[in-house]
């Protein structure tokens, strides 16, 4: 039986990447969105396309309203989402977003007796978010090791039963870009953008998009999304 991975993705390029990635290390892939009350859900149909186009298993998205607290402009809609540049973590960011996330996946890898969680954080070429960092993943990896059946009853020799992945967080978004698309990452799939219109183009003006932007512009290849 294959080895299993529970991959979180959002329907952007880069948890499109890093499925793609898993799918290449023969990792049998169950891919998760989280409906957390985000004003872009237009992201949520991509993954399931995404998912879908890439191979994974099955998809599932799982509705948990961190939104209702308000605190983002990604979730807050008194709050405009920005278009200026700023050297402080952004109001874009939502609070404890990717530890509700991977605390969903830890408890779907343990059902799937999966080896391996994917997360697409990347610590070169984004808003400064908190937990995209190193030290969050590794924190976290600490968490997993220590909260789990799994990781209590049957941790290998190196005390991790399931990893947590985050293969692309160190790497540029030119980069990124590059290695999807030899592994077959159909960009036009993904949206990158944290307003988008009400008829699914993408605002062009926020920090998600100039970071896409800049990526392809990087990777030398146009984004297909925009053709």
């Amino acid at each position: 039986m294959k080895k299993r991975a529970v991959i979180l993705v959002s329907g952007g390029l880069d948890s499109a990447t890093v499925l793609a990635m898993a799918i290449a290390q023969g990792y049998q892939c169950y891919t998760l969105s989280l409906d957390y009350g985000q004003r872009h859900r237009i992201e949520l149909d991509r993954a399931k396309k995404v998912s879908a186009s890439l191979g994974a298993k099955e998809h599932r998205v799982v509705r948990i309203d961190i939104g209702g607290f308000g605190g983002s402009a990604l979730t807050d809609r008194d709050i405009n989402v920005p278009t200026e540049e700023t050297n402080d973590i952004p109001i874009t960011y939502v609070p404890a977003r990717n530890t509700v996330f991977l605390s969903v996946a830890l408890g779907w890898a343990e059902v799937l007796q999966a080896k391996a969680i994917f997360i697409g954080a990347n610590a070169v070429d984004y808003s400064g978010y908190p937990d995209c960092r190193p030290e969050y993943i590794q924190a976290f990896q600490t968490l997993a090791n220590l909260a789990t059946k799994v990781g209590v009853e049957d941790a290998g020799d190196n005390g991790e039963s399931i990893k947590i992945e985050a293969p692309i967080i160190y790497l540029t978004k030119g980069e990124i870009i590059q290695q999807g698309l030899k592994l077959g990452v159909d960009y036009s799939q993904t949206i990158s953008c944290y307003n988008p219109r009400t008829d699914g183009k993408i605002c062009g003006e926020c920090d998600s998009c100039r970071i896409r932007e800049a990526g392809f512009q990087a990777a030398g290849t146009p984004d297909p999304a925009n053709s």
